[in-house]
């Protein structure tokens, strides 16, 4: 499930060390604007940074988060003064006794691995900018994580098939109500491809053959509620003679 970095997606083929699929933008983007309570005061002249983590719509306890002083997407990621907090049994987390000032990253890693997530601020973006204020509590949308373990079956990662009717497949995956394909030739002119391609069940027959040459394909699993789930493995690759 790490990456070297693409970009969030936002981007994820991620990076070393600091972080990997930060470029990631919080799967709840369209979230719309929750109404937080202040859980702790911040200390005379500092500032408080808080929100929530969500697995399928139920609160993550002990996930790392971190607000970052500076942020470089294809370098080293989270970098100078970094300010950390781990979410509670409700998936609540509190970074605190932050000095005023405007911070470039927010970042949740994604369970145990190291990859992670960008957090959003209460506008519903992938913000670059969290600016925090003396004396007041900066409250960031509910972060929903995802996994990286849905399974592909067919075509294998590495092998050659036939264009003529392929079928993709993959491992049914707990709490889905869809499933998203994308499939990208490396050929960039090639048309055969499939952009976040909506599928009900666990298999889509392609419309017509694929040109001959190399593929890369990706399947993304939703709950009813539109969060994502999990997602395979970024270098699961094919070709086709």
């Amino acid at each position: 499930m790490t990456r070297k970095l693409l970009v969030i997606v936002a981007a994820v083929a991620l990076f070393s060390g600091c972080m990997k699929r930060e470029n990631r933008g919080n799967t709840n983007s369209t979230e719309t604007k929750t109404t937080q309570v202040e859980k702790v005061k911040p200390a005379p002249g500092t500032g408080n940074v808080q929100g929530k983590v969500l697995y399928n719509g139920k609160p993550v306890d002990n996930i790392d988060v971190r607000l970052c002083e500076t942020f470089s997407r294809f370098l080293s990621g989270c970098g100078g003064k970094i300010y950390n907090a781990k979410t509670d049994k409700d998936g609540d987390y509190v970074i605190t006794n932050v000095p005023p000032k405007e911070y470039e990253a927010l970042t949740v890693r994604i369970f145990d691995t190291d990859g992670y997530v960008f957090a959003t601020t209460s506008f519903g973006i992938s913000a670059t900018k969290y600016k925090v204020e003396a004396d007041k509590t900066l409250f960031v949308e509910p972060t929903n994580l995802f996994k990286g373990d849905l399974k592909l079956t067919d075509p294998k990662a590495g092998s050659t098939i036939s264009g003529d009717a392929v079928e993709f497949k993959w491992d049914a995956y707990p709490d889905a109500a869809y499933y998203k394909l994308t499939l990208t030739p490396d050929e960039h002119l090639s048309e055969s491809r499939f952009t976040n391609q909506r599928v009900d069940g666990t298999s889509f027959k392609a419309p017509k053959p694929l040109d001959k040459g190399s593929y890369r394909w990706k399947v993304e699993a939703f709950n009813s509620a539109d969060k994502k789930l999990s997602e395979s493995a970024d270098d699961i690759t094919f070709n086709v003679q």
